[in-house]
C-alpha cells in the first residue's frame, strides 16, 4: 500500500521512491552523473496551519513520508503526495520543483488527466480534489466523493470519465465533466478493489483487482464483468504464503503483445497475464520468483519488465520474455549505473517493508457471535429446565406423585 518504496517508469524516465525521498534518473546507456535528480520531502515548504482537529486538541503532524506518487502520459510531469500532506509538483525537462500545495486529508492515489491540464487526487476520506497543472499554485476543487476510504482513482484516455475505487468493494465510473453523474458501478468483488488500471490500447477495458485475491477484466461503461482470474488457484500448495491473503499493489501493462505483471502484497512473485482483447479474456502464462521481498514492479516500452527487490547488491532487475517466458536478463551497462545509483542512496529504501502495513488493516472484520449466542441459549434452557425439575419433581413407583412436607414423616411413624 502506499506509503513502501516504490517504482515508476515513463520513457527513460526511471523514479525510485523511499521514506520522505525519491531519486529520478535515466535507463539510457549513460555513467553520466548529470542524469541523477534527488528530491527529500522533508526539506519542501512547509505552510503555517491550524494543527488542531475539531475538538481543539492538537493533531499528530506528518512525517513527511511519500504516499504516492505517478508520472504524467508524456512523462513531462512528476507528482507526489506525503504525509504531511502535500502535494508537490515536477516538471522532468529539465527536472524542477514547480509548487508544493497542502492538500485536505492524506492521499492514497493520485493520476494526471490524458491532457496533463489537471492532476486528480483521492483521500482516505473518500473524496476525490482536482489541482491544475498549468496554474501550479491554485487551490484544489473537490470533484467527488465516496463514503469510504478511496484507494485508487484512474482517467479514461478520452478524459471523458472518472474511476474510482474504494474499501467498500465497489468501481464506480463518473463523468469527468459532472463527476456527481455517474456512468455505471463495477460491483462484484467482495473485498476492497485495491488497484484499477484503464488499459490505454484498449480504452473501454479496465482491470481491477482486490482483496478477495482476483483479477477481473470489465467492460467498465457498461458496468460488465467480462473476466476473472482466482489467483489462488495459481498458487503452488506447497508454498510459504499458500494461506495467506493477498491483494494486488500494482497492475503493470506492457502495449507490446499485451503483457500484464501483477504484484501482490507480502508476496515474492510476479504473475503474468496475457490479455487477448477480441475474447475478451486474460490468459494466465507464468510466476516469476524472486529470493527478496518486491517492492514494485514497472514496464518500460523499450526495454521490458523493472522489478524493484529488497536487496542491495541487486536493488533493480530487468526481465524480457525470451522464448514465450518472462525471466531476468543479464544486467547491462544501463542497469549497472542505475543500481550503482540506487547502492549510493540504498538508505531511503531501508526499512521500507517494516515502515509499510499493506492492506492487511482493510480486510472486512468476522465477529462469530452466533456461537456465543447458542450457546448462552443452550445455558439458559438448561436452567429454566432445572428449575422445572425440582418444582415437580418425577412420579413415584405407584405412579403417583409424592410431596413429602417437611414434618410429615415423623407424624405417620408414631401413628
Amino acid at each position: 500500500m502506499a506509503g513502501s518504496a516504490g517504482l515508476a517508469v515513463c520513457g527513460q524516465a526511471l523514479v525510485v521512491r523511499g521514506g520522505s525521498r525519491f531519486l529520478a534518473t535515466t535507463t539510457a546507456s549513460s555513467d553520466e552523473d548529470d542524469s541523477l535528480f534527488t528530491y527529500d520531502c522533508s526539506t519542501a515548504e512547509k505552510k503555517s496551519q491550524e494543527n488542531k482537529g475539531e475538538d481543539g486538541q492538537p493533531v499528530e503532524k506528518g512525517s513527511d513520508t511519500i504516499l504516492a506518487s505517478t508520472f504524467s502520459k508524456s512523462g513531462s510531469y512528476f507528482a507526489l503526495t506525503d504525509d504531511s500532506k502535500r502535494l508537490i509538483l515536477f516538471r522532468t525537462k529539465p527536472w524542477q520543483c514547480l509548487s508544493v500545495r497542502t492538500v485536505v486529508r492524506r492521499c492514497t492515489a493520485l493520476t494526471f488527466t490524458a491532457s496533463e491540464e489537471k492532476l486528480l487526487v483521492a483521500d482516505k476520506s473518500g473524496d476525490v480534489y482536482s489541482f491544475s497543472v498549468l496554474e501550479p499554485n491554485e487551490c484544489g476543487k473537490l470533484e467527488l466523493g465516496h463514503l469510504s476510504m478511496l484507494l485508487d482513482v484512474a482517467v479514461s484516455p478520452d478524459d471523458r470519465y472518472i474511476l474510482t475505487a474504494d474499501r467498500d468493494e465497489k468501481i464506480r465510473v463518473s463523468w469527468a465533466l459532472a463527476p456527481h453523474n455517474i456512468e455505471s458501478f463495477c460491483l462484484g468483488h467482495t473485498e476492497f478493489v485495491s488497484r484499477i488500471f484503464v488499459v490505454p490500447d484498449h480504452p473501454e477495458l479496465l482491470l481491477s483487482s482486490s482483496g478477495d485475491c482476483t483479477l477481473r477484466l470489465w467492460d467498465y461503461r457498461r458496468g460488465q464483468e467480462l473476466h476473472c482470474c482466482h489467483l489462488t488457484s495459481l498458487q503452488e500448495p506447497a508454498g510459504p504464503w499458500s494461506d495467506k491473503r493477498f491483494a494486488a499493489s500494482r497492475i503493470a501493462y506492457w502495449s507490446r503483445d499485451s503483457w500484464v505483471a501483477l504484484l501482490c502484497d507480502r508476496v515474492p512473485v510476479v504473475y503474468i497475464f496475457q490479455l487477448e482483447a477480441p475474447g475478451r479474456q486474460l490468459v494466465y502464462k507464468q510466476q516469476l520468483s524472486f529470493q527478496h521481498s518486491v517492492w514494485d514492479v514497472a514496464f518500460e516500452e523499450s526495454r521490458g519488465l523493472w522489478v524493484l527487490q529488497d536487496c542491495r547488491e541487486a536493488p533493480l532487475v530487468l526481465c524480457r520474455p525470451v522464448g514465450g517466458q518472462w525471466q531476468p536478463v543479464p544486467e547491462d551497462s544501463a542497469v549497472r549505473t542505475v543500481c550503482t545509483q540506487l547502492r549510493g542512496h540504498w538508505a531511503m529504501l531501508e526499512g521500507a517493508a517494516s515502515v509499510d502495513e499493506g492492506f492487511s488493516s482493510l480486510y472486512k472484520a468476522t465477529f462469530d457471535n452466533v456461537t456465543t449466542y447458542l450457546k448462552k441459549k443452550e445455558e439458559r434452557l438448561q436452567q429454566q429446565l432445572r428449575k422445572k425439575r425440582h418444582k415437580n419433581p418425577p412420579p413415584g413407583p405407584n405412579g403417583q406423585t409424592k410431596k413429602v412436607k417437611a414434618g410429615e414423616a415423623s407424624w405417620s411413624g408414631s401413628s
